[in-house]
C-alpha cells in the first residue's frame, strides 16, 4: 500500500475538492480505486502506486478550476479524469483564460472542454465554420455566445440564426397563428441561449430593432446579409440546395456558424444531408474550417456521454455486419 501528500493553498480549496457531503472526492476515490483524507489544508493518498499518481494528477487538474473560483461539478470533474487518461490535464489552463462573455446574470461562459475551445478559436479566427458533433456539446450554445461578444464589441451589426423547419416541410402555412408563432417551437433552443446571454428586456429591444433576427431557413433566400454573424443550426437536416443557398446568402464582414448532428438527419424520403456533403466539398478552402466534437465534449448530465458511446458502438457494429 502507497501514499501520497498534496498541500493545498488553503483549506477553502479542500473543501471546494471535496464537495457537498463529499460527494466530489467519492467520485474520484471510485475511479482510481484509492482512499482520500484531508487534514486541514493537506491530503494523503493511499492505495495503489499507479492510480495513486493518476489520482494526483487530477487533483493536480481539478486545483485549476478551484483556484480561478470555478466550483466543481460531476462534469467537470469525469472531463479531467478524461485528460488524465489521455495525458492531456496540463492544458487545462487553456481552458479556464478563455472567457467568451458573461450571462445577463453575471455566469461566465467559457469553453469547457478542449474541444470547444478548438471551436471557440475557429470561430475567431475563420469566416465560415461548421461544428458537427452530438448533443450536448455546446455547439449552439457556445456559437450564440460568440456572436453576442462580437455584436456587443460592434464587430457586427445584426445577429441572425435560422434553422430548417423539416417537421413543418419548411412551408409552415398550415399552422395556425401568425409567422412568429408558427416558427416558435422550431427556433425555441436559439431563443433560449439569447434569453440567458441578452436578458429577455434586452433580447426583446434587439427583435423590434432587427439587430436580432430569429427565422426559418425557408426565409434567408434572395437576401445578401452584411454586416451579420449568422448561425444555421440543426443543419444536418438542410438539403444540398438548402445549404448552398445559406452559405451563397453571405456578405461583406459577415462570419457563418453552421451546427448540426449527422446522426440525427430528419429529412423525409431519404434526402441526403446538405450538411455531410458540405464539408467534403468545401474543405480545402481557406477561411472554412470544420470542427468536430465527440462524447468527452458533451457537458450535460454524464450518462448523455455514455448513451452517445453506446449508440456510437451500435452504429459502427450494424455497420460492419452488413
Amino acid at each position: 500500500m502507497a501514499e501520497k501528500l498534496i498541500t493545498f493553498d488553503s483549506i477553502e480549496c479542500v473543501a471546494g475538492l471535496f464537495g457537498s457531503l463529499d460527494e466530489n472526492i467519492k467520485i474520484i476515490e471510485d475511479e482510481y480505486s484509492v482512499n482520500v483524507i484531508a487534514r486541514g489544508d493537506t491530503l494523503k493518498i493511499t492505495g495503489d502506486a499507479e492510480n495513486i499518481e493518476k489520482c494526483s494528477r487530477a487533483i493536480d487538474g481539478l486545483q485549476v478550476f478551484l483556484k480561478r473560483g470555478d466550483p466543481l461539478n460531476e462534469q467537470n470533474i469525469r472531463y479531467v479524469i478524461n485528460m488524465v487518461s489521455e495525458g492531456t490535464e496540463s492544458q487545462i489552463a487553456r481552458l479556464m483564460s478563455d472567457c467568451i462573455c458573461i450571462t445577463s446574470s453575471g455566469k461566465p461562459i467559457k469553453p469547457k472542454t478542449l474541444g470547444q475551445k478548438r471551436y471557440v478559436d475557429a470561430i475567431r479566427d475563420n469566416t465560415v465554420i461548421f461544428g458537427i458533433g452530438p448533443a450536448g456539446t455546446g455547439k449552439t450554445y457556445l456559437a450564440v455566445a460568440m456572436a453576442v461578444k462580437a455584436f456587443k464589441a460592434k464587430e457586427v451589426n445584426r445577429i441572425i440564426l435560422t434553422r430548417p423547419a423539416v417537421e413543418a416541410g419548411e412551408s409552415l402555412g398550415f399552422l395556425p397563428g401568425d409567422l412568429q408563432q408558427k416558427v416558435d417551437p422550431y427556433l425555441r433552443p436559439l431563443y433560449d441561449a439569447l434569453f440567458d446571454m441578452l436578458g429577455p428586456d434586452s433580447f426583446q429591444r434587439q427583435m423590434e430593432r432587427g439587430t436580432i433576427e430569429v427565422a426559418p431557413l425557408a426565409y434567408m433566400r434572395g437576401r445578401t446579409l452584411d454586416d451579420s454573424f449568422i448561425i444555421l443550426d440543426e443543419a444536418q437536416n438542410t438539403t444540398s440546395e438548402q445549404m448552398k443557398m445559406f452559405l451563397t446568402r453571405l456578405g461583406s464582414n459577415s462570419k457563418a456558424v453552421v451546427t448540426g448532428d449527422v446522426t440525427q438527419i430528419d429529412l423525409p424520403g431519404g434526402k441526403k444531408s446538405g450538411l455531410k456533403e458540405v464539408t467534403k466539398i468545401l474543405k480545402n478552402i481557406d477561411g472554412i474550417k470544420t470542427i468536430r466534437f465527440n462524447e468527452t465534449d458533451v457537458v450535460r448530465h454524464h450518462l448523455v456521454q455514455e448513451i452517445v458511446k453506446a449508440y456510437e458502438k451500435y452504429a459502427e457494429k450494424n455497420n460492419t455486419s452488413k
